[in-house]
């Protein structure tokens, strides 16, 4: 009879923990209004870290939609679309750039309770993303060509394809309000906002993708072109989303006519911050450009093999951005709340989780990196380099993952200082000269470029981990 009542009790403790878990999932994608600087931190991570990590799968899924759609087109179309990312990354890195400054300030603001404020802070970065935007967009539209064959592309392919880096160049401005504005909502504790914006962008991006590609009913048939035009229709409709629920919506953060005034003091701030923060990105980002000026000499079967590979990389990554977002918002609200151990807690199990996740994925894709590279494309030799890259590159991933939380939390922080530092010594000194010599000089091809990749990334980890432990970060005003 006792063992019944034990086995009854320890039946009623799981079925109140998964209840209670089940609630917790309902409330993340929901919307939540907790403190999140006063909650239990495995509470108030989970919370956020569910929109967070459904939003970059959504962001993750816009990447691989274009490329399965894309890669019927053949490898040229596929070779092209990868030049064309690897540049647009410049877009993200300064749409990033501005999204950690932004993410820093409103956390910050919130934490301390001034809303009013963070919603000051919000207009600013909305207005500087305006003004970001529209140096890329001419430029990126008349020499979109010219692009293209700087990037080692041949005449036929830029011929073929440069519509497509126009029109992405182009519309440059949704992709920057897209970042920014849902950093707002993701800082300010309304993650399932950004969630919601970016799952809508999806469904519009997915539809219109194969309509407009391929020409079906009574859409014309855009070819490479049209793969551009929907994820930008895609995002500018998501874009029109996030400004209704930032006047309209009963959120954290709501704009209203006082906010929409220039508050010099308030953008030479943002700006500040954000110079590191985008300087972080375009340092790490333009390696990867780097990196497929040294693939363009290999050939297009090795860059396009490349280009899935790290699709299906950023795929898998971009959720656990989404939990390191989480880390950042946490460590920022925590700070404004004057509780600096909290926020560090914060970090460690974060990247704990993290760490676990991603190993169980790259155990995955060492296991099986065919299949994955098949799903996209046919071409036996595009194949083996993909495989080839996806298996080394996947090794790393227990370090990423920590890696990224840490350089999360000291953005969150509004250290924009500390990653940027980290980012030009183990990508630009360290990453692009290893991947020359193991890929040209020692002719190790991709098997060169997937493990300066690998070595690279591990570094930046273990420099981030020594530098988060000595605490600076915990006195940094923002």
């Amino acid at each position: 009879m006792p063992d019944k009542n034990i086995f009854s009790l320890f039946a009623q403790l799981r079925s109140i923990q998964f209840q209670s878990l089940w609630t917790d999932i309902k409330e993340a994608i929901a919307g939540s209004d907790r403190d999140f600087t006063s909650d239990s931190i495995g509470k108030a991570l989970l919370i956020l870290s569910i929109p967070m990590v459904l939003e970059m799968i959504m962001e993750s899924i816009f990447a691989v939609v274009d490329i399965f759609f894309v890669s019927k087109l053949g490898a040229d179309a596929v070779a092209t679309v990868g030049i064309t990312e690897s540049s647009m990354t410049l877009v993200y890195a300064l749409g990033m750039g501005l999204s950690t400054a932004t993410t820093a300030m409103v956390a910050r603001r919130i934490g301390e309770k001034k809303a009013g404020k963070a919603g000051v802070v919000a207009f600013q970065a909305i207005a500087a993303g305006f003004f970001v935007s529209m140096l890329i967009t001419i430029p990126g539209i008349i020499y979109a060509k010219e692009f293209l064959i700087l990037m080692g592309a041949s005449k036929k392919m830029a011929e073929a394809g440069y519509m497509f880096p126009a029109i992405m160049f182009g519309g440059n401005l949704v992709i920057m309000l897209l970042f920014i504005i849902n950093a707002i909502f993701r800082s300010s504790g309304d993650a399932a906002v950004s969630m919601r914006v970016l799952i809508f962008a999806n469904l519009i991006n997915l539809i219109l993708d194969p309509l407009l590609i391929f020409g079906i009913g009574p859409f014309p048939e855009l070819g490479l072109k049209g793969a551009a035009v929907a994820t930008t229709t895609g995002r500018g409709l998501a874009v029109f989303f996030q400004f209704y629920l930032l006047f309209y919506g009963n959120k954290r953060i709501r704009l209203e006519l006082h906010h929409l005034k220039i508050k010099l003091k308030v953008m030479l701030k943002l700006f500040r911050l954000a110079a590191g923060g985008i300087l972080q990105y375009i340092i790490a980002t333009s390696s990867w450009i780097a990196l497929y000026r040294i693939i363009a000499v290999l050939g297009s079967e090795v860059m396009a093999g490349y280009t899935i590979s790290i699709r299906i990389v950023v795929f898998v990554l971009l959720p656990s951005w989404g939990l390191s977002n989480a880390a950042s918002t946490l460590v920022g609200q925590n700070l404004g709340a004057n509780q600096p151990d909290r926020a560090e807690r914060s970090v460690w199990i974060t990247g704990y989780i993290n760490m676990v996740l991603l190993s169980l994925v790259g155990i995955i894709l060492i296991s099986f990196p065919e299949t994955f590279i098949r799903f996209f494309i046919n071409d036996p030799e595009v194949i083996r380099n993909g495989s080839i890259s996806l298996r080394i590159i996947s090794i790393g991933f227990v370090s990423y993952a920590l890696g990224m939380v840490l350089t999360q939390a000291f953005n969150g922080s509004g250290d924009t200082t500390t990653p940027t530092r980290i980012n030009l010594f183990c990508f630009w000194l360290f990453e692009i000269p290893l991947a020359y010599l193991l890929a040209i000089i020692f002719d190790l091809k991709i098997y060169g470029i997937s493990i300066a990749i690998v070595i690279a990334e591990t570094a930046l980890t273990l420099t981030a981990w020594y530098f988060f432990r000595k605490g600076n970060w915990k006195t940094v005003k923002v």
